[in-house]
């Protein structure tokens, strides 16, 4: 009898574990996205534009100029059918020259609408100043705004902002050191040494040598010279197999708050396939 009391208590204290890939607990540094921003004109909407703004009027200059209409000065163009706007967008990893990515439009003045606009082609640069991209085209629109002549009014959702699926065409690839560097690091999404540790030994289990701690959250890993033996390797690591048990101390304060707030990773050096 009490020997079944002793099992069933340490089933309940037990925690299953949780098979985990190392990808699922970190990823390689460099290997993300990118945000770019840039600002434009959309034209060819139906009265809903910024009118007479003094930052659109220069705008449209500009766009005027570079297509060799110059505007006498002193001239402010009437703008009810453009709207200044900003562009966002997102450079995934490995974005290469010639593919295609979807952009944001949001305006920036007084219009009241970007429905059945269209952007003029517009420079999205990075955080360095440097352009990455083109955007333009036809904008797609789900919100909707009407207004009556007694001042009544009915919005669905935000029609002043839109999105052009495919919208930008990449110009320049962002170099992350992938296949020149001789050491790539790997961080965890969240700090832990011990996980830092035993991810570690993981590593070296599978590959010898290969792996260092540089913090709570940063791995080094010394990987081949060639993109494709380190695209090989990179795969492999991410692959490897973690079990996350949690840890129940000795009876005590201590324990029981340490128990309840922190879980081990004990990784395995199996590989899922």
């Amino acid at each position: 009898m009490l020997r079944r009391l002793l099992l069933l208590a340490l089933l309940a204290l037990a925690t299953p574990a949780q098979a985990e890939r190392l990808r699922d607990l970190g990823a390689f540094q460099g290997v993300r996205t990118n945000q770019l921003t840039g600002y434009g004109i959309v034209v060819g909407l139906d009265g809903s534009g910024d009118d007479n703004l003094e930052y659109l009027t220069q705008a449209m200059k500009g766009v005027s100029g570079r297509l060799g209409v110059q505007l006498p000065p002193g001239v402010a163009p009437g703008l009810k059918n453009a709207a200044a706007v900003l562009i966002t967008a997102e450079l995934p990893a490995f974005a290469k020259p010639g593919q295609h990515i979807d952009v944001t439009v949001s305006a920036l003045g007084k219009a009241k609408s970007l429905r059945g606009g269209a952007l003029i082609m517009t420079p999205l640069y990075g955080a360095d100043g440097q352009i990455y991209a083109m955007a333009q085209g036809n904008l797609a629109v789900g919100g909707l705004g009407v207004s009556g002549k007694d001042g009544s009014k009915l919005t669905v959702n935000v029609p002043t902002v839109g999105r052009i699926p495919e919208g930008a065409s990449v110009e320049r690839a962002v170099a992350t050191g992938f296949d020149t560097d001789p050491v790539l690091r790997w961080n965890l999404y969240q700090s832990d040494f011990l996980t830092a540790a035993r991810v570690r030994d993981a590593v070296n289990a599978r590959f010898p040598g290969t792996a260092a701690v540089e913090d709570g959250v940063t791995l080094a890993l010394q990987m081949p010279a060639g993109a494709n033996e380190r695209s090989s390797m990179m795969a492999a690591i991410e692959m490897i197999a973690c079990s996350l048990l949690r840890t129940t101390g000795s009876p005590g304060p201590s324990a029981a708050k340490y128990a309840a707030t922190a879980a081990f990773s004990r990784c395995a050096t199996s590989v899922i396939v």
